[in-house]
């Protein structure tokens, strides 16, 4: 028997409502929209507590009105929580308010353009478009962004149609730096996970090859330079 919790994640107002319309009868459950997506992506991530903002199956959650044990079985093959809201989530589609979806939306769009932003280059100049170029483009072209689509599954549909308003190029680059030891600590915290070759120089400074996205050139260069002033950067062919 499902039983509802007194405690949630996500408030009731925050909540929306993803629905699934079966055997004749429609079940609900209340579930954080902001959650949705990273549990689609990765069922592991998401905890179901997090997830819900109540533990229960509806067939009006509006009304509070819910289906009985033996409906679930039959619908669902279980009265158990997670099959059910497994089932409702994969089979079913989520009910947005016109803010929540505009919300939603506008998020999922700034994080398509940043993607892009990192990892393309105008072949030109070498250099990243402006965040601004790019959404002008991606307006320009009406490209519709879907809330509940991955990032990494909507970039490749936004690239093809950016590609007719402004050139863009997929190219890795290697950047060279040097240094000082007394900065060592601070900028490896930034570099760690990029480099591809270091040592340490006679004179006490550190010295490294990174390789990164083309886009990302610019963003960090200003990062190490925070932290060290005194660093050296070379782009190497």
């Amino acid at each position: 028997m499902l039983v509802a919790s007194t405690t949630y994640m996500v408030s009731l107002d925050d909540a929306v409502i993803a629905r699934l319309e079966k055997g004749g009868s429609r079940y609900e459950i209340l579930v954080d929209p902001d959650l949705v997506d990273a549990w689609k992506e990765d069922h592991s991530s998401v905890d179901l507590d997090e997830l819900l903002a109540v533990s229960e199956v509806w067939t009006d959650s509006r009304n509070g009105e819910r289906p009985t044990s033996d409906a679930l079985e039959s619908v669902f093959g279980s009265n158990e929580l997670r099959q059910c809201v497994e089932i409702i989530l994969k089979q079913g589609s989520i009910q947005l308010t016109t803010a929540q979806r505009k919300k939603m939306v506008e998020e999922k769009k700034l994080q398509i353009i940043n993607e892009i932003a990192t990892t393309a280059t105008d072949p030109k100049t070498r250099m990243p478009h402006p965040r601004t170029r790019i959404e002008n483009a991606l307006e320009e072209a009406r490209f519709s962004v879907d809330p509940f689509k991955s990032v990494e599954g909507q970039v490749s549909d936004a690239v093809k149609v950016l590609k007719p308003l402004i050139p863009l190029q997929f190219i890795t680059i290697r950047l060279a730096f040097k240094i000082p030891g007394s900065s060592y600590g601070s900028v490896n915290q930034i570099l760690r996970d990029l480099v591809i070759r270091q040592e340490w120089l006679t004179d006490g400074t550190w010295a490294c090859v990174v390789e990164v996205p083309g886009g990302m050139k610019n963003e960090l260069i200003s990062k190490v330079a925070s932290r060290a002033s005194e660093a050296e950067v070379k782009e190497l062919d």
